[in-house]
């Protein structure tokens, strides 16, 4: 029986197109580096997901790559062409079998691509990228882009996903058009704030026509982004509160900020003694449901997380890693057993894929912690 403390954290939300999510809590996309060469389901992945949506809300779909030249994972899951329809159907079906909405995250990694994996196509960004050997992008590829986005929508509709989140956060390339940093373009698609937003914006339209096309009121869009980036031309909170003005006028359903720290205060471009969480919930202002996320584990973090107000979601990964069924433990008073580190000696506790896993014990930060381990090897991401 649950704690009563916690049942704040399964109270439902209503969606502005009339779709009620069951609870706050969120599966953030997590990156399994374990597709088929071919981008469709591995098993491993299949044992990964299995048991892991139970109890939970949403469940965000690992990045799915929208367009061949965009791999940025080895392993990495496709949403191309049509051959790749039986594998999305298994992954939707797979996650709405465990009373989770199905969330596929379509996405594109621009000038972080990687070259190994892109079977002799060029890499592209929205300005020439020297360190990557990325190309700029001409105006008719960056309309076919935004078309490869649309249609990886059009799939998932087909095949039964209860909705799409657009990956603008991370450094890929739909930031990459945001930013300044990484967008020199002086053409339509560059240059002002206004500008350089268009290719998301325009992203953000071609979805919801795919959506308007198949009469599918209920799928759910959102759009995930990352608040700031280093650098002096990097992403400020200002560039952000752009966006995020602009998309609350749009026909979509949430917002995901992407954050390392829950807590973690702005940089520049707003009030520096306030949370990104806090400054970005006040700008949203009410106008569409915030998911917040970043570094939360136990049930006390994320349900002190809730409390601030600062989010109508709260989205965990590193902790649905350590805890295949962390929501279930919640949601039947085991609280007290949730793990906080991942115990080496005890692999098929997880059913982490292989290579995940082993990225797991070389202690990169970006992954959950290890038991008994205060040795941590770092890596900028």
């Amino acid at each position: 029986m649950m704690n009563p403390k916690y049942s704040p954290l399964f109270q439902p939300y209503t969606l502005n197109n009339g779709v009620t999510i069951k609870n706050r809590l969120v599966v953030a996309p997590m990156t399994h580096f374990a597709s088929n060469d071919d981008g469709s389901l591995s098993q491993e992945e299949r044992a990964f997901i299995q048991g892991r949506a139970e109890n939970f809300g949403l469940f965000i779909s690992a990045a799915t790559l929208v367009s061949p030249e965009g791999k940025a994972f080895v392993g990495q899951p496709e949403a191309i062409s049509d051959k790749d329809l039986p594998s999305l159907k298994a992954v939707a079906n797979l996650i709405k079998s465990q009373g989770a909405k199905a969330i596929l995250q379509i996405h594109h990694g621009g000038k972080l691509s990687i070259n190994e994996l892109l079977n002799g196509a060029e890499m592209v960004a929205p300005s020439e990228d020297l360190q990557s050997g990325s190309r700029e992008l001409t105006d008719s590829e960056i309309n076919n882009l935004i078309e490869a986005f649309a249609n990886a929508a059009d799939l998932a509709i087909q095949v039964g996903f209860d909705g799409v989140e657009i990956h603008g956060a991370n450094g890929y390339l739909i930031q990459q058009f945001n930013s300044a940093q990484s967008n020199r373009r002086t053409d339509e698609w560059g240059g002002s704030i206004e500008k350089r937003m268009r290719f998301s914006l325009s992203i953000v339209d071609a979805v919801h026509a795919v959506k308007m096309k198949h009469g599918f009121n209920d799928f759910i869009i959102g759009y995930r982004f990352s608040p700031e980036e280093p650098g002096e031309q990097g992403l400020t909170m200002a560039d952000t509160f752009a966006l995020i003005d602009a998309l609350v006028e749009k026909p979509i359903q949430y917002l995901h900020v992407s954050l390392w720290d829950f807590y973690k205060k702005a940089r520049r471009g707003a009030d520096v003694s306030l949370t990104r969480m806090q400054l970005l919930h006040e700008r949203i202002a009410g106008k569409l449901p915030l998911i917040g996320v970043g570094s939360l584990f136990s049930a006390d973090q994320i349900l002190d997380a809730y409390e601030t107000k600062w989010a109508e979601f709260i989205a965990v990964g590193k902790a649905v890693m350590m805890n295949p069924d962390l929501a279930t433990l919640i949601a039947n008073g085991r609280e007290s057993e949730i793990v906080l580190a991942i115990d080496p000696h005890k692999a098929d506790r997880y059913r982490i894929p292989n290579n995940l896993w082993q990225q797991n014990m070389s202690r990169l930060s970006y992954l959950p912690p290890l038991k008994d381990d205060s040795e941590w090897k770092t890596v900028d991401i």
